[in-house]
């Protein structure tokens, strides 16, 4: 928690433990939590499992890579790890950790911006929202049918519809379509300068 300047509730939430058990962590009263809490902790805290058993916190902070996103693929709703759960990359420099989320691109409508398995890095502040702002903006977004996209955003032939544009000339646009949710690319980071954990 001094590491992260999070208070214990904030700690619970953000890695989705429970507080209960934290609590007792933290009086003494059990030396001991499961695996799959610790390895929540951990990347809530930005370490690896490795570091965070050895009370080591001050590492490389990293950042959960939530699933893939269609860039002409076709890919299910990409939340497809479990909070906390599946890799962590090394946080880009200049980025801060906390609230920012991954995503490895899938397919090349994209192209030549992002390619395949690049690593798209956003915040998703309005879990369920698409704010104004994002109107002709490349964005990771999910549809209403749960598949999960990045694409240029542009406004529908009605409101509550968007373009889903791609950049690749030779690439298929998706229009009218409803979305649950969309956020602005933060940052782009190529497949070869990403270091997976």
């Amino acid at each position: 928690m001094t590491a992260s300047g999070l208070s214990m509730r904030k700690l619970a939430e953000k890695a989705g433990v429970s507080y209960e058990q934290l609590k007792k962590i933290n009086q003494g009263k059990t030396q001991s939590t499961n695996a799959e809490d610790a390895l929540r902790l951990a990347a809530a805290l930005g370490v690896s499992l490795e570091s965070f058993m050895a009370g080591e916190f001050q590492g490389q902070p990293t950042i959960a890579i939530a699933g893939k996103v269609g860039a002409g693929a076709q890919v299910p709703v990409f939340d497809a790890y479990p909070k906390g759960g599946g890799p962590q990359v090394e946080c880009p420099p200049g980025l801060s950790p906390n609230g920012i989320v991954a995503v490895e691109v899938e397919g090349d409508s994209m192209e030549p911006v992002y390619s395949d398995g690049d690593l798209l890095f956003y915040s998703r502040n309005g879990h369920d929202s698409v704010p104004s702002d994002i109107i002709g903006h490349r964005c990771v977004c999910e549809d209403e049918d749960g598949m999960g996209w990045v694409k240029q955003v542009k406004a529908g032939d009605e409101p509550g519809l968007f373009h889903l544009i791609s950049l690749n000339p030779g690439a298929n646009n998706i229009w009218n379509v409803r979305l649950k949710w969309a956020a602005r690319v933060q940052l782009h980071w190529p497949a070869d300068l990403a270091k997976k954990t």
